[in-house]
């Protein structure tokens, strides 16, 4: 199984960036997907998540970006993004996109199954 992310990247506050991540190696639609970060000396954390497959999808996000990031998925493509608007220094880590055939609101890195390699992202005051 692999996971690729990119589109990281410098920008300043106020600005957005999209991430991609593109799935193989496993059948996309049988799992939820999911965007983690983790900052400098500190642990890594849930950002968002979408459900598995279905009709509609259900999208979960931590607070800091709810209304700022939207994640989405693109099953024909096994293609998950993240699209992050507004962005804050606070937002500058590493992000991780992960795989897991668990619930989709496990915030528990543990309870993952697969991870990418991450991309950075720095936002500039």
């Amino acid at each position: 199984v692999q996971l690729q992310a990119s589109g990281g990247g410098l920008v300043q506050a106020g600005d957005s960036l999209r991430l991609s991540c593109v799935a193989s190696g496993l059948t996309f639609d049988d799992y939820s997907m999911g965007w983690f970060r983790q900052a400098p000396g500190k642990e890594r954390e849930f950002v968002a998540a979408i459900s598995w497959s279905g009709s509609s999808s259900s999208t979960y996000y931590t607070g800091s970006v709810k209304g700022r990031f939207t994640i989405s998925r693109d099953n024909a493509k096994n293609t998950v993004y993240l699209q992050m608007n507004t962005l804050k220094p606070g937002d500058t880590a590493v992000y991780y996109c992960a795989a897991t055939h668990n619930s989709y609101t496990d915030r528990d890195i543990e309870r993952w199954d697969y991870w990418g390699q991450g991309t950075q992202v720095t936002v500039s005051s």
